[in-house]
């Protein structure tokens, strides 16, 4: 954990002693309560909280622990590949995922509680050990979800109710991966307690920037961290804390045989590529502090949270400057504080009404100190001695929402989910909206659901992406962009369509099929601009998604199976804001003419299976597989930004998993099976950095031992 998170957790932890000792204050609970009934109050309360903020008429993909279990690499996998197993998910490359043509807008939540974005750009925050189970929500998304709309990533955490006791794992094989872990959790009395910690080191941080099987320079550390805490002050309301941080390290690989821009730096004018050395840190740590209340027909949560989130770049100072007219050392900080309450109160058997609302407050800075050359009018260098810019940046906005919304049963087999939620972002640019939602939901049949909805979207831009540049003190160096354009980021407005029908078809198998269309104003895109690995928001006036995704599930037995499919197509027209990481020729195109985003991707399909031999013994042996398939990002032609797709790919993943008499389990998992070489991005594309190539075949072995 960070220790300069720890003064804005002081309001929290005060908050939450003030709340124990007022309950030691009062009257002690009835001695006769059994560890049995807080074990019942805490299921109730839990399933009391999920439903003051149901995904009613929205699309929800669940993980349940069994389907987490199931997966390659368990709950070693990072949290993208678990996403990509669902529909309408592209890969890309640092780990980044796309829902349905969306670049990033993904929120997460924990316990029903939003957590801000932050600054990490390779690690991932949440780990996919801290979930018991979770839901990908998509869709036209019901009132209560507002901000990052292309998807919502809901994670029930694991707590000491429902994971007691402990394990201890180790984990590694390939690259040098070696990722030990730990949790353990219990209740004591009314108190549940629950932490997990688990470390990463490879050499495959990063993906490679060539196909070659071993990359250069491409050692990661990575630290994750999670501890929950509860209390039951009676039975109708509960406390509770959560403490969670990441840490990582990168090396920045290297692709060799890359060409100078032929300048001469303090008398060097040649540099081996293979020998730069970039390295970039990422930290995040958050905390939320709820309370949860029970009052007859009625539900609510209210939480205050915090998220910082810090990120490091350190360049090569001279191969930078030879390679790229700039070696620039950036540091970013991102703090965000913010309360968020949700309720729900059941009038009758026909209307239950919801409300709640967001506040946050951010505050960020970005501190740069830039080496450059001085150039004359015609670009050539008029001396060796590089300058320094110093460019310091500090900045503070808030985001407000605010919804209330009715799910009313208007016959027993027919509901509408209709709402309205305002918004509002006073950062860098200052707008609101009024958005309506509504969702209906109709089963004709008992194993027949339809749903139809519409959503009015308004997205803020990340606050953490967006720093303006300081575009006169880069004049006359070779840092000098070709366009001095610089508009303000402005928010996403889009009209969001949504229509789907799953079936049950037989008992355990399940299937679906959904149609969205989204069009957007001021369409929200980001992007890798220059060497540090920092992603920049910028806004397409007018964008336009839409897709097809077919879904089917087999769960019976020891036997699982699943597989998904989707068809996608993202445009955008016109880039309208921060047009100076552009060149001339690309904004010209694309002010005329709509052109493929460059994380669009026509198809994506995964599937996998898992089958447990002896699943009622104490040494059942589990066998699972999936695959994932993609049909390719967007790269540029010598004329047409993102003209053309990358090569399709597909991946096989595998393991085993035998579970010992003693407590003990081990596990063999091996990725990308076939060994298969592909690109996930070629360098060329609108905001697109280095080539990227995924991980070749890789064999993990570990063993967990419970206690």
């Amino acid at each position: 954990m960070r220790a300069h998170i720890l003064p804005n957790l002081s309001a929290a932890l005060c908050l939450l002693a003030n709340v124990t000792a007022g309950r030691a204050a009062d009257s002690a609970p009835d001695t006769g309560t059994t560890m049995i009934d807080i074990d019942v109050i805490s299921k109730r309360l839990d399933e009391a909280r999920q439903q003051i903020q149901p995904n009613l008429g929205a699309t929800s993909y669940t993980f349940s622990p069994e389907a987490l279990q199931n997966m390659p690499q368990g709950e070693n996998a990072p949290l993208n590949q678990v996403l990509l197993q669902a529909p309408g998910v592209a890969q890309d490359s640092f780990g980044q995922i796309h829902l349905r043509g969306e670049h990033a807008n993904v929120q997460f939540r924990l316990n029903g509680v939003e957590l801000p974005e932050g600054l990490s750009v390779f690690g991932q925050v949440i780990a996919d050990r801290f979930a018991r189970s979770l839901a990908l929500i998509t869709g036209a998304l019901p009132a209560q979800y507002g901000f990052q709309t292309a998807g919502v990533v809901d994670i029930q955490t694991k707590t000491g109710t429902t994971n007691p006791g402990g394990s201890v794992t180790l984990y590694g094989g390939s690259w040098n991966w070696l990722q030990p872990s730990i949790e353990y959790g219990g209740r004591s009395g009314a108190m549940d307690y629950f932490v997990v910690a688990d470390g990463l080191h490879n050499n495959r941080g990063i993906e490679n920037p060539t196909s070659s099987f071993n990359a250069l320079h491409d050692t990661t550390n990575q630290f994750h961290g999670l501890a929950y805490l509860s209390d039951v002050i009676d039975p109708d309301t509960r406390v509770s804390l959560m403490l969670g941080g990441f840490d990582g390290g990168f090396q920045i690989p290297n692709n060799p045989g890359q060409a100078t821009l032929g300048y001469n730096v303090n008398g060097v004018t040649s540099f081996n590529s293979a020998n730069l050395n970039e390295t970039q840190n990422e930290a995040t740590a958050f905390a939320v502090l709820s309370l949860q209340k029970h009052i007859d027909d009625k539900d609510v949560q209210v939480s205050v949270f915090n998220r910082t989130s810090t990120l490091h770049f350190s360049p090569d100072p001279v191969g930078d400057l030879l390679f790229n007219g700039i070696a620039q050392q950036a540091s970013r900080q991102d703090v965000a504080t913010g309360i968020q309450s949700d309720g729900s109160w059941r009038i009758n058997d026909t209307h239950t009404l919801r409300a709640g609302f967001l506040a946050q407050i951010e505050q960020a800075s970005a501190d740069t100190m830039s080496s450059v050359l001085p150039v004359n009018a015609a670009g050539i260098p008029t001396s060796t001695q590089p300058l320094n810019i110093i460019d310091n940046q500090n900045s503070a906005g808030g985001l407000y929402g605010v919804y209330a919304q009715d799910e009313w049963r208007i016959l027993p087999k027919l509901t509408l989910n209709y709402g309205l939620r305002f918004d509002a972002v006073e950062q860098f640019t200052h707008e609101s909206q009024l958005s309506p939602r509504i969702n209906l939901v109709w089963k004709p049949l008992t194993d027949t659901t339809l749903h139809i909805g519409y959503s009015r979207y308004f997205a803020p831009p990340p606050f953490e992406a967006l720093t303006p540049a300081s575009i006169a003190k880069f004049m006359g160096t070779t840092a000098a962009p070709s366009v001095t354009q610089d508009n303000t980021v402005r928010a996403e407005r889009s009209n969001y369509f949504d229509v789907g029908i799953i079936q049950v078809v037989a008992p355990g198998l399940t299937v679906g099929v959904e149609a969205y269309y989204k069009q957007s104003k001021n369409l929200i895109d980001e992007g890798q601009f220059g060497a540090p690995i920092i992603l920049t928001a910028f806004n397409y006036a007018q964008g336009q998604q839409s897709g097809v995704e077919w879904t089917s599930s087999y769960d019976r037995g020891p036997l699982s199976l699943y597989a998904n499919l989707a068809y996608a197509r993202a445009m955008g027209k016109d880039i309208n804001s921060a047009q100076y990481n552009f060149e001339p020729d690309e904004l010209a195109y694309i002010q005329n003419n709509f052109i493929h985003l460059d994380h669009d991707q026509t198809w994506s399909g995964s599937a996998g299976g898992a089958y447990t031999f002896n699943p009622d013994s104490t040494h059942p042996t589990r066998i699972s597989a999936d695959l994932l398939l993609q049909s390719g990002l967007r790269a540029s032609t010598a004329t047409i930004p993102n003209g053309v797709a990358l090569p399709t790919y597909a991946t096989v993943n595998l393991s085993a998993v035998q579970q010992l008499r003693s407590g003990t389990q081990v596990r063999l998992d091996i990725l990308n099976l076939a060994d298969a070489t592909y690109e996930i991005r070629n360098g060329t594309g609108v905001g697109v950095g280095a080539p990227q190539y995924g991980i070749r075949r890789t064999i993990l072995a570990g063993v967990t031992q419970r206690f």
